[in-house]
């Protein structure tokens, strides 16, 4: 199901591509990787805690703890493109994010596409999710050519409010299967898996919460990006990361109209 001569995971964050599939990153071929943020935000309250003072010093660090990883997947810097979007601000920039993603998307002749799911728990992941299938959508439109896309696991709220790690939301708040891939990983692939979050070194409180037992990918659900993704609180309003549900829903129907786009998968 995951064949395909060309693959490309794009995430939202330095350490995303480890936490949903890093375990089989160098099984993937041709695998080339999209990060739309640097992994700084604005705010420097992340940077002064790992003992960074300005925002382009702690964005050089979260790509370096990047390259390292990739390397003990085997994935070269050539194959690594960061769209350097301020972390925490993706979502300001959806129109920019979905049209560069399709022409890069063409260029590299990617067929599968890894990605966020719509979930609500980080307005960038939300960002990514919206603009890799509003990247679809503009190269069918324009080219005829269509790209599979599958979700890999994060995290969002609970319908009790509760986090949830590595589970997806039901795909009954979307139109879509529940046809989930379950990947056990090997004593190797969670050795590996281990080295490759150690080395983001600067998000290893975060990163002690994900599992390395197994990684889940399922096809990606039709979604309306103009609704919420679940009922009740998004698990990103609890944080000042700078969005809310709300405003972030009439940013997407926006952006789907500049797109010509009335609905995104």
């Amino acid at each position: 199901m995951l064949q395909a001569r060309s693959v490309a995971v794009v995430v939202a964050h330095p350490d995303d591509e480890v936490i949903g599939i890093g375990g089989h990153l160098a099984l993937l071929p041709s695998v080339r990787l999209v990060l739309v943020t640097d992994g700084a935000p604005r705010d420097l309250v992340d940077a002064r805690r790992n003992a960074f003072n300005t925002r382009e010093v702690y964005a050089e660090a979260r790509r370096r703890e990047l390259e390292c990883a990739m390397a003990l997947a085997n994935v070269p810097p050539n194959r690594l493109e960061c769209f350097g979007f301020v972390d925490q601000e993706a979502s300001l920039h959806l129109t920019t994010i979905a049209r560069r993603l399709a022409g890069w998307l063409a260029d590299h002749q990617i067929e599968l596409v890894l990605t966020h799911s719509y979930e609500g728990g980080h307005p960038d992941h939300d960002a990514t999710a919206f603009a890799v299938h509003a990247a679809s959508r503009l190269l069918l439109s324009q080219r005829g050519g269509d790209i599979r896309i599958f979700e890999m696991t994060s995290y969002h709220a609970g319908l009790d409010g509760e986090l949830i790690i590595g589970a997806f939301l039901p795909s009954s708040f979307s139109t879509g299967s529940d046809d989930e891939i379950y990947l056990p990983l090997s004593d190797d692939q969670r050795a590996l898996k281990r080295r490759m979050l150690s080395c983001h070194a600067s998000q290893a409180e975060v990163l002690a919460a994900f599992s390395v037992e197994a990684e889940r990918l399922r096809p990606a659900p039709y979604y309306n990006f103009t609704k919420p993704p679940h009922p009740g609180p998004l698990w990103y309003e609890r944080f000042n990361w700078g969005m809310r549900g709300e405003p972030w829903r009439a940013l997407a129907a926006q952006v789907l109209d500049q797109l010509g786009l009335s609905t995104c998968r």
